[in-house]
Parts: structure tokens; C-alpha cells; sequence
């Protein structure tokens, strides 16, 4: 049974600015989207990965990868912390029954289970001392034999971020159009280093590098002995 995290001062703040950023960031998402993430060639590597029955998509945003998702699942829950993010993905959802959960992902306790849970360029954002916390709620998540699939930036993205290094977590600088700039959490894994965290942490992950630029990963949980 998973347990309500607290968190201190510092986590607040790391997490409330994340959340912040990307409030601000939701009417031009799409666009920078469309510049950084490469979506047609990514979808193509989603086509291949198991997303099947009842899926949960966490960090939804504006609704990009869910609209891919809806017609493989049987049913779609899509959950976001920013609200101006929720609402662009709802109109891009209309018509469709999708659920949306507007809630913090890393305070927030799923209501049932699912066969497939999905993120997309998320578990990045997930700082290294939450990643334990992170990936036992996934484990209470899933349905029996159900398995979480990701898609996420690797190593090489660097080149393009604006490092923070004074920063006690690995921060990036975010600058948007209206000349606001915002600092978020970006942990840029590689795919054997985060397949070798995610089997010490009780997963079986296959992790694969899809491009110089982004890799996707499935893990299932192993049974606790």
C-alpha cells in the first residue's frame, strides 16, 4: 500500500517552480513540442511499445501523446499538475471519454489500476531522490501483469540545455517568449544507466536508445521477495 509523501521545504520549491514553468509554458508548448521533441519520428517509436487496456498517461500536457494513446486504449485517464496544460488538452481530447485528473503526481494516489502506464518526457523531470517514491507509486498503479512504457530525452540533449550548476538538483534554464525565465528539474539519463537504477529499484526494464536524442524504455515490476 503506498503512503502519502511529505515533502520538505526544499522539494516544495523544486516541485511548485516546476509546476509554475510549465503553467506559464502551456500556450506556446505545442510550438517549442514541434521544435524540440522530433513528435512524428517519436510516434513511430510508440507505435512499437505495448500500450494496451486501461492506460494511465502521467504529464500529460497539452494532450500530444494522449490523442496517440486513445485509439489504443480501452479506456484513457490523463493526468497533469498544470491546469492551463489541461485545458488545451481537453479541447484536443474533445469528444472523446477520456479522464482528466488535474493533481501533482508526486502527492497525488491513483483511485484503481491500470494495464499500461505512459510518460513522455517526464521521468526526466523526476529528481533522483524522489525516484524510489516515484516508481513504488507506478508499482501501486499498475494492474497485474500491466507494464509502464516511456519515451525521454538522453544524455546528448545537454548540448541544448541551459545548465544550472550551482543548482543542488540537476536544474535546467527555461526562457519563454515573453522574456520570463524559469528554472525546472532535468536529470538526463542514459538507457544502460536507468535500466540498471530501475532493476536495483525491483524492475525489469528494457531500455533502448531510439535516435542520438531520445530513448524509450517498458519495465515491469519483479515480485518482492
Amino acid at each position: 500500500m503506498h503512503s502519502t509523501r511529505e515533502h520538505d521545504s526544499e522539494q516544495s520549491d523544486w516541485a511548485q517552480r516546476q509546476i509554475a514553468y510549465y503553467r506559464a509554458r502551456a500556450t506556446e508548448y505545442d510550438t517549442a513540442y514541434a521544435d524540440r521533441m522530433q513528435l512524428p519520428q517519436l510516434a513511430k517509436v510508440l507505435d512499437t511499445l505495448p500500450v494496451t487496456g486501461h492506460v494511465l498517461e502521467l504529464a500529460c500536457g497539452t494532450g500530444q501523446w494522449t490523442r496517440l494513446l486513445s485509439n489504443r486504449a480501452s479506456s484513457l485517464t490523463a493526468l497533469d499538475a498544470a491546469p492551463e496544460m489541461l485545458d488545451v488538452a481537453r479541447g484536443r481530447m474533445r469528444g472523446t471519454t477520456t479522464r482528466f485528473i488535474e493533481a501533482d503526481v508526486f502527492s497525488w494516489e491513483p483511485d484503481r489500476q491500470y494495464d499500461t502506464v505512459f510518460f513522455a518526457f517526464w521521468i526526466s523531470h523526476v529528481p533522483p531522490a524522489e525516484m524510489e517514491a516515484f516508481w513504488d507509486l507506478l508499482r501501486w498503479a499498475l494492474a497485474p501483469g500491466g507494464c509502464v512504457v516511456f519515451l525521454d530525452d538522453s544524455h546528448a540533449k545537454a548540448e541544448i540545455e541551459e545548465l544550472v550548476v550551482e543548482a543542488q538538483l540537476p536544474t535546467v534554464r527555461r526562457r519563454l517568449s515573453d522574456g520570463s525565465q524559469h528554472l525546472t528539474v532535468k536529470v538526463l539519463h542514459d538507457a544502460a544507466g536507468l535500466t540498471k537504477q530501475l532493476n536495483n529499484l525491483g524492475w525489469e526494464a528494457h531500455i533502448e536508445q531510439v535516435d542520438p536524442y531520445h530513448f524509450g524504455g517498458i519495465a515491469r515490476p519483479r515480485e518482492r521477495e
